[in-house]
């Protein structure tokens, strides 16, 4: 069987991941589409291995990783789905206390990947909290598929609250300074924007190829922002320019990172749309960006 490279496989392919991991085609027209890039030795099973998720051998810090404290905790969110699921995270040996970042993961759930990436904020040395919003329904199934049709039976909106609720929660956790930061991917990016919008006393926000706010609600942010983008996604990047607009026209604190031919969701490191040199330039980006704002 051909060993296949990224650059083997096609830009529609990856555009047809994009598409079925955002619902907009089912999984039989997704393998069906497929399917026709199945040429030259490459096979069907062999590009779905290496497009969808390998969690398994991908993870970077686990849990048990003895430089971190790791726990599983619940808080309160009210307005939103009641008791959520989180993980908590921060190093296991501190000096005073630490800046915080909410995690917020994409259009599944609390996946391996994005509690992954919770801790690595934790190693740069933050408190951290990823929730879970799919807890009201059971949480992360432990698939990506079932996990996305989960998080279509929740409103939106609740969700955000959810989030929110976390940055209450961490605000006041004695660990913490009360600074408090977010980063999202995908939906957690259109997260990290609306946190922006509805958070008065949020420190700093980076949404990852995240789903703009309306235009009229760009007066009402405070935070700073560091939005990273890939040149190839399109979908997400059609409403930047407005976006963008109405940040320069509100004099708005904010950086913008254009990604040269990375696709959506380059910084996750488990599927073939991950590009490195992307995903390590943003994510040093970032928390450069949290260090000097939450510090």
């Amino acid at each position: 069987m051909k060993k296949l490279r990224k650059e083997d496989i096609s830009q529609e392919v990856f555009d047809l991941y994009d598409d079925y991991a955002h619902n907009r085609i089912d999984r039989r027209r997704f393998l069906d589409s497929v399917s026709a890039h199945a040429i030259g030795g490459v096979t069907v099973a062999s590009l779905l291995s290496f497009v969808m998720p390998n969690y398994k051998e991908k993870i970077q810090i686990f849990p048990e990783d003895p430089r971190l404290n790791t726990e599983s905790i619940n808080y309160d969110s009210s307005k939103g789905g009641g008791n959520i699921k989180a993980q908590l995270s921060r190093p296991a040996e501190t000096n005073g206390k630490l800046g915080g970042i909410v995690v917020v993961h994409e259009n599944r759930g609390l996946n391996p990947h994005i509690a992954d990436v919770g801790r690595r904020a934790a190693m740069a040395g933050f408190i951290s909290i990823a929730p879970d919003a799919l807890t009201p329904l059971g949480g992360y199934p432990g698939n990506d598929d079932d996990g996305r049709a989960l998080q279509q039976q929740r409103d939106r909106d609740e969700m955000l609250e959810d989030f929110i609720a976390a940055f209450e929660y961490l605000k006041s956790h004695s660990e913490c300074s009360g600074k408090v930061g977010v980063v999202g991917f995908c939906f957690g990016g259109w997260i990290s924007n609306m946190m922006a919008v509805n958070v008065a006393d949020l420190a700093a926000a980076v949404p990852f190829y995240g789903g703009q706010p309306p235009t009229d609600m760009v007066p009402q942010i405070n935070a700073p922002l560091m939005l990273h983008f890939g040149e190839l996604d399109k979908r997400v990047n059609e409403g930047w320019p407005a976006y963008e607009e109405a940040l320069k026209k509100n004099n708005k604190e904010y950086q913008s990172f254009m990604y040269p031919n990375a696709n959506h969701g380059f910084h996750n490191d488990t599927t073939a749309r991950y590009d490195k040199e992307a995903a390590e330039l943003a994510w040093s980006r970032t928390i450069d960006f949290f260090q000097g704002k939450l510090g």
